[in-house]
């Protein structure tokens, strides 16, 4: 049994039902996702994540909506939410990404992993022994997969940064402004990736 089970919009307390209304309109009066009847527990942090999931994650900004899907999907699959994976999945499809091009947001995420545990390493072993060491790691995914360079090098600028790698999210950013990306893309990918592992850290620990 869930620790904080979902929050029926049909028994919501008045400022819940309020916000839950409100979300509903921004997904055009279907169905919420399941996890904002969870954060229906806590109505501050649900006011919160709406509003922030609303303007870095939902709808176009700084980046568009299909590159948020993308980064939401892939800082998901960090946090090991499937029903947060399931929504984004499905949103990404809608928005233009096929099938293949999902399966490649999901190993680009994970590649990063290989990368952020390898150079963290180096930046916290404290010895100059290895700066002067060939990374000796191979990531095709980088360069090898159907996804245009600006949304991988995004998804690794917010994995990079989630896992805490320094050196990787400083080498992925000057990557990205050689290809183009603004100081205002760079910020908004993370703002899409900082509210999506609130709402999954949430979620994750009301299970």
């Amino acid at each position: 049994m869930p620790r904080l089970p979902a929050v029926p919009v049909d028994s919501a307390p008045e400022k819940v039902a309020q916000t839950y209304g409100r979300i509903l309109d921004m997904f055009g009066g279907s169905e919420m996702p399941t996890p904002f009847l969870v954060y229906g527990n806590v109505e501050p942090f649900l006011r919160d994540f709406y509003m922030n999931f609303k303007k870095f994650v939902f709808s176009d900004g700084a980046l568009d909506a299909k590159t948020k899907a993308a980064i939401g999907l892939a800082v998901s699959a960090h946090g090991k939410s499937q029903v947060w994976m399931d929504y984004f999945s499905t949103r990404c499809e809608e928005l233009g990404f096929s099938e293949e091009q999902v399966a490649e947001i999901l190993a680009v995420s994970a590649t990063n992993y290989m990368y952020n545990t390898f150079f963290k390493f180096r930046d916290l072993s404290g010895s100059n022994l290895f700066e002067g060491m060939g990374v000796g790691l191979r990531a095709h995914t980088f360069s090898n997969t159907s996804l245009d360079d600006q949304t991988i090098e995004l998804i690794n600028i917010a994995i990079s940064d989630i896992n805490a790698c320094k050196p990787c999210t400083s080498g992925h950013v000057d990557k990205a402004k050689k290809l183009g990306l603004t100081p205002e893309q760079i910020l908004e990918s993370i703002q899409c990736a900082a509210t999506m592992y609130a709402g999954i850290q949430f979620l994750n620990s009301a299970g």
